[in-house]
């Protein structure tokens, strides 16, 4: 009996010993069978999506600046405000910009009433010197031939005043020998006067007809010369058109100038950093706050072994860091054309010195998909997102 107990008594602790052993076996058997199930679960889950937290909100900012120089009379929004398209931000006093206009108004019709002159005397230029040349040179030639004319009637006048003149001296001579009558005597006298008359009258219209003759050469040299005055008043109406439409766009530039007076909002989105108030004397092209423009979108920086799969149009679920319990929905826009690393201020040039490979990262915009207006006005650029993207699905077809 005690020959048994004592056998009993020794098989004991190695049974039990193989009974754990056999026991932790199991165990961890099913602790690796475990790991591998859960693996194999997290791979199908994961091997067709590609995340990075190296991703940030992005937008469009626009600078507010006036295109005018003034004081503050208005001003329409708060820091952090909405605003929508065309709404009225800040009002400029106009005052400066009225006068410009008024004056600018003026200075047109000025230029206007000078267009006008200008082409009425164009036309009056036209209607006085478009004579005909030809009919001024045959009014040339028989003025010319009525000189002649005239100076030969004056000749044969002088040559006839002449002649009585010698009949009154010979028949002075025969009355004094009494040989001639004091009747016939007295004829010659007359006969002498008359003639000497006949002569004057002849070389005075001898001298109207060389004035004829005169004014029509002139009116010839001045129709040879009309070309050239219509040129000059041709010049001049070219110049007075030329005033005009410089006039207008002085108007044009004061019209300009008076609407830049009132800034309106671009686009729709959030009014920030405010850097001026009510009454300020501000600059031209001095920038006075800046909006965010509606909607923002995320620029992901992802690792150049993540892009084999990724193309634009793939789903991408974002988390965004401030709003962890938010589900956002989006899809891929594009993809850089290079990497960072080479579009920054001072790119690596990789063929100086020793050569490390690092892998680069290469920004992927994505844009959001139906995106909330509540959210839309909660989310800022330069918020912290994680971008996981789908890689296994097909690109979704562009909307149009």
């Amino acid at each position: 009996m005690a020959e048994t107990s004592g056998n009993g008594s020794a098989g004991s602790p190695g049974q039990e010993a193989v009974r754990k052993r056999r026991q932790r076996f199991r165990i961890f058997g099913i602790a690796v069978l475990t790991c591998a199930v859960g693996g194999g679960i997290y791979w199908l889950l994961t091997k067709n999506r590609e995340a990075t937290d190296d991703a940030f909100l992005e937008a469009d900012i626009v600078q507010i600046a006036p295109q005018v120089g003034g004081v503050i009379a208005a001003l329409n929004f708060t820091d952090n405000q909405r605003a929508d398209r065309g709404q009225l931000l800040i009002a400029i006093d106009p005052r400066d910009y009225e006068v410009q206009l008024a004056s600018a108004n003026a200075n047109l019709d000025i230029a206007l009433a000078l267009q006008q002159a200008a082409e009425a005397d164009l036309s009056l230029t036209k209607a006085t010197t478009v004579a005909s040349i030809d009919e001024i040179h045959n009014l040339v030639e028989q003025t010319r031939h009525q000189v002649s004319e005239a100076r030969q009637q004056a000749d044969a006048a002088q040559a006839d005043a002449v002649r009585t003149a010698a009949d009154v001296k010979r028949y002075d001579d025969l009355l004094q020998g009494a040989v001639a009558s004091r009747q016939r005597y007295e004829q010659a006298v007359a006969d002498a006067r008359a003639g000497t008359a006949r002569w004057r009258a002849a070389q005075l219209a001898a001298t109207a007809v060389e004035a004829q003759q005169a004014q029509a050469q002139a009116r010839l040299q001045d129709a040879l010369a009309a070309p050239q005055r219509v040129a000059q008043k041709e010049a001049q109406l070219a110049n007075a058109k030329a005033q005009v439409e410089q006039a207008r766009a002085n108007l044009q530039a004061a019209a300009n100038n008076l609407s830049y007076a009132r800034i309106k909002a671009p686009q729709s989105g959030r009014m920030t950093k405010r850097t001026v108030n009510l009454g300020d004397v501000v600059q031209k092209n001095q920038v006075l706050a800046a909006l965010v423009v509606d909607p923002p979108w995320v620029i992901a920086n992802f690792k150049e072994t993540q892009l084999t799969r990724m193309r634009p149009g793939q789903p991408v679920s974002i988390s965004v860091d401030a709003f962890p319990g938010h589900a956002f929905r989006g899809h891929v826009d594009s993809i850089q054309a290079g990497t960072g690393a080479r579009f920054s201020l001072l790119p690596p040039e990789n063929a100086t010195g020793n050569y490390v490979k690092v892998v680069q990262r290469i920004p992927v915009k994505i844009v959001f998909d139906d995106l909330a207006d509540d959210m839309l006005h909660l989310l800022a650029p330069g918020m912290s997102v994680v971008p996981a993207v789908d890689v296994g699905a097909p690109p979704a077809a562009p909307k149009p």
